[in-house]
């Protein structure tokens, strides 16, 4: 049994942020291009459910998944 990957907690300093934002912001992209495609394409899960939606609004305590690399909203 494998244990999932340690989640790094991202403070965004408010409540809501954007999918796409959030990403560039927590590191995980560089571009915003690559964070287009990538969730465009599927690759990036939301609270384990895959979300194809660079506007979605994100809350504190919500993880989001990338690569095997998972981190939560934090105020």
């Amino acid at each position: 049994m494998t244990n999932p990957p340690p989640i790094d907690d991202v403070s965004i300093g408010g409540e809501v942020i954007r999918l796409g934002q959030f990403l560039k912001f927590a590191g995980l992209f560089d571009s915003g291009g690559s964070v287009k495609e990538a969730i465009i394409d599927g690759y990036v899960a939301v609270n384990g459910e895959v979300d194809r939606r660079r506007g979605r609004q994100l809350q504190v305590g919500d993880v989001v998944s990338f690569e095997g690399r998972r981190v939560r909203v934090s105020e």
